[in-house]
């Protein structure tokens, strides 16, 4: 892996000491003697890391958007054997396209072994498997899940690397040369690729494809320690087979969130899980509002259960104290008077004039108006989250007082509408904001039933709990 200073970060020098900025977010880092040289040698050209320390602080740097990654473009010497493992119950037809996608490949075939895991099918997908030279493996019951169909299809295999599609998925020619080559970093232990929508004829389709919460955009991630809730999702997962062992495979009971579990229980045993917006992997979506939304319900079952498995880990939500009052003054303005925007505005110019004294005092100027604009950024970030979360958890109480407070449905009504129309200016899905706004709203309430059923059947609500911070945390 090499790496360079990001484009949008400038390396300051004031009073003896050295700094990273960035200025959209703002952010700021501290340099010591031996990171600045690294430094240095990042901004003139791309550098490889040359000690396992070295390497934990340039990844720290890219996490925090300071560094980008430059994978390189040769080929390794020796490429590793990789077994594809595909679940399937009752789905010869999706099965068939699958498999045939899967005989295009790039990577070298005699390097593939594709492991098919019947789960008990009623409907030929054992044949359809057979027809196009499938190893087919018994789940050894009948609707024991993916999850358990994936540890039978893992022990059989013999590559290196497992790579898991799921059976109504389709892969790209180039799905495993893309991916594979993230394993020459000896401690990444899992590879997720990008995942795309495959239809796009009706309105719940066109939402998918930029909102389906098993895509992860197009900026690439990784994880390894923390306590933090990024996964990688099993659709698209290549995972290390020593790895895979020794974190004791999917939880076979897990039928929702055995992904997200998997991948942290990695990260917890000190592996390091990436994802590249590469090897891209079509997924066939529910295409109707009833399967969709039952989806949307199961996903949010699992909330709970992974609460009581991973306890450590929270959702979190930065609300920096001046910004959060300014927040309040503008949301009272209507029902108080409009005498609370000046003062909001007052906040406003205090939080910008501390934030300038705080970089002053470190020696790195900066002009007010700058400030201002960024912590307009920062506050518009503010006002998004915090509206994302109230509709994601809380909207059927929300329905339900504004069906009985006059006024109050303002309340739910603002907040969906500000989430929903940064995520379609941001996503820009090939549907006009109404239709998407309807399905925003109907995600939002089929996650959040699930998400309080999983909770109330584990009779454990953490994961409604949020860690406040009061700023960024940032590598210093």
């Amino acid at each position: 892996m090499n790496y360079r200073l990001a484009q949008h970060v400038e390396l300051v020098e004031r009073g003896g000491e050295q700094f990273l900025v960035a200025k959209a977010p703002l952010c700021v880092v501290r340099l010591n003697a031996s990171l600045m040289k690294l430094v240095r040698r990042a901004r003139e050209v791309a550098i490889s890391p040359v000690t396992p320390a070295e390497a934990a602080v340039l990844e720290q740097l890219a996490a925090k958007g300071f560094m980008e990654r430059l994978r390189s473009g040769e080929e390794q010497k020796e490429l590793p054997a990789v077994s594809i493992v595909i679940p399937v119950k009752d789905r010869a037809e999706e099965l068939g396209r699958c498999l045939a996608s899967l005989d295009g490949l790039t990577y070298p075939r005699e390097l593939l072994q594709v492991i098919v895991v019947d789960d008990g099918s009623s409907d030929g997908s054992a044949a359809v498997a057979r027809g196009y030279g499938a190893q087919v493996v018994p789940s050894g019951g009948t609707g024991r899940g993916p999850a358990a169909a994936r540890n039978v299809g893992a022990s059989a295999a013999r590559g290196d690397i497992l790579a898991f599609i799921d059976s109504d998925c389709t892969a790209s020619k180039e799905w495993l040369a893309e991916l594979v080559p993230a394993f020459a970093e000896p401690r990444t232990a899992a590879v997720g690729g990008l995942v795309d929508g495959m239809c796009t004829e009706s309105a719940v389709d066109r939402y998918e494809a930029v909102m389906s919460s098993l895509s992860l955009g197009s900026r690439e991630r990784s994880g390894s320690g923390g306590d933090d809730t990024f996964y990688l999702p099993s659709c698209n997962l290549l995972v290390r087979r020593s790895a895979f062992r020794s974190a004791d495979g999917f939880d076979d009971a897990m039928h929702v969130g055995e992904d997200v579990d998997l991948t942290w229980r990695l990260r917890d045993e000190g592996w390091t899980i990436a994802y590249l917006p590469a090897g891209r992997v079509y997924h066939e979506h529910r295409s109707t509002l009833r399967s969709f939304m039952s989806r949307r319900f199961d996903y949010g079952t699992s909330e709970g259960m992974l609460q009581i498995l991973h306890p450590h880990r929270r959702k979190r939500m930065v609300i920096p104290p001046l910004l959060a009052l300014l927040l309040a003054l503008c949301a009272l303005a209507p029902f108080t008077g409009w005498w609370t925007l000046p003062a909001a505005a007052g906040i406003l110019v205090a939080d910008a004039t501390a934030v300038r004294f705080r970089l002053a005092r470190r020696n790195l100027p900066m002009g007010l108006g700058a400030l201002l604009c960024g912590r307009l950024r920062a506050l518009g970030s503010l006002v998004y989250y915090l509206c994302y979360h109230l509709v994601r958890y809380y909207s059927i109480p929300l329905v339900a007082v504004a069906l009985l407070v006059p006024h109050f449905w303002l309340l739910p009504l603002g907040a969906l509408l500000c989430a929903a129309k940064v995520d379609h200016a941001v996503k820009k899905p090939q549907l006009s904001f109404a239709p998407f706004a309807l399905i925003y709203f109907l995600e939002q309430v089929a996650y959040g039933a699930g998400a309080f059923w999983g909770c109330l059947s584990r009779r454990c609500f953490a994961s409604y709990r949020v860690v406040i911070l009061r700023q960024m945390e940032v590598a210093g």
